[in-house]
C-alpha cells in the first residue's frame, strides 16, 4: 500500500495520465526559473538605466555607452536606443518637420515596446495551460482508475473495504499529482503575469517621458542630439 506500489499497481491509463501531468509538472518548474531570471534581470536593467538617464548625462554618451563592442542592449535600454536612433536618422535629413520626427520616434519605440512585452510574457500561456488542465487530467486518471476498480469488484464473490480500498487510493494518486502540477503554475502565472505588466507599465511611462525629452529638444533652436 506504498505510494510507488500503487502507482506501479495503477491501469496504463492511470499510469499514463500520472506520466503526462509529471510532464508537464517538470516543464513548468523549468519555465518558473527560467522567468524568474527574466524578470529579475529586466528589473536590474531598468534601475541602472534609470540612474544613468536621470542623472543628467548627454543622450549621446548614453547610447554610446550602451552600444559598446560586445555589450548586449536589453529591457528598456531597447525602448532608448530604438528612440534615440529613429531622433538621429531623422534629424539627418534637412526640412523634416519637426512633428514627423517625433511621430517617427514614438513609432519606433513603441515597437521596441511590444518586443520587450513579448519577451516578458514568453511562455505564460504554457504556465495558465498547464494550471487551468492538469486537474481536469488528474480527475479523468481518477474517474478510470475508480471505474477499473469497480470493474475488477465483479471478479470478486465479497467486496471488502480491502478489497476496493487500493484500487481507489491508486485512482485518486492522479488527482493529486494533477494538483500539484497545477498549484504552482497557476501561482507563478499569477506573479509573473503581474510582474510583466509592471515592467511594461514602467516602459509606456519612460517611451511618454522620453518622448517629452525629445519633443523639447527638436523644437529648441539649438536642439539636437
Amino acid at each position: 500500500m506504498s505510494i510507488w506500489g500503487l502507482i506501479a499497481s495503477a491501469s496504463l491509463v492511470v499510469q499514463l495520465v500520472m506520466l503526462v501531468l509529471l510532464l508537464a509538472s517538470v516543464f513548468s518548474w523549468v519555465v518558473i526559473f527560467q522567468r524568474i531570471r527574466v524578470l529579475k534581470r529586466a528589473r536590474k536593467v531598468r534601475s541602472q538605466f534609470e540612474d544613468m538617464f536621470w542623472s543628467g548625462t548627454d543622450l549621446n554618451k548614453l547610447y554610446h555607452q550602451l552600444n559598446l563592442e560586445g555589450r548586449k542592449v536589453e529591457g528598456i535600454e531597447n525602448i532608448f536606443t530604438a528612440g534615440i536612433k529613429e531622433f538621429a536618422r531623422l534629424r539627418k535629413h534637412s526640412g523634416v518637420d519637426p512633428d514627423a520626427v517625433m511621430g517617427g520616434v514614438e513609432r519606433a519605440m513603441k515597437v521596441a515596446l511590444y518586443r520587450e512585452e513579448e519577451r516578458l510574457d514568453q511562455h505564460l500561456p504554457f504556465l495558465a495551460t498547464v494550471g487551468s488542465i492538469s486537474p481536469y487530467i488528474g480527475l479523468f486518471g481518477t474517474v478510470w482508475g475508480i471505474m477499473h476498480a469497480f470493474l475488477g469488484l465483479a471478479e470478486v464473490q465479497q467486496a471488502t473495504l480491502a478489497t476496493v480500498a487500493p484500487g481507489i487510493a491508486e485512482a485518486l494518486i492522479a488527482t493529486a499529482i494533477g494538483l500539484a502540477a497545477a498549484i504552482p503554475a497557476v501561482v507563478a502565472y499569477n506573479r509573473f503575469s503581474a510582474g510583466a505588466d509592471s515592467l511594461v507599465s514602467s516602459y509606456e511611462n519612460f517611451a511618454d517621458e522620453f518622448s517629452s525629452v525629445l519633443h523639447r529638444q527638436v523644437h529648441a533652436r539649438d536642439g539636437g542630439v
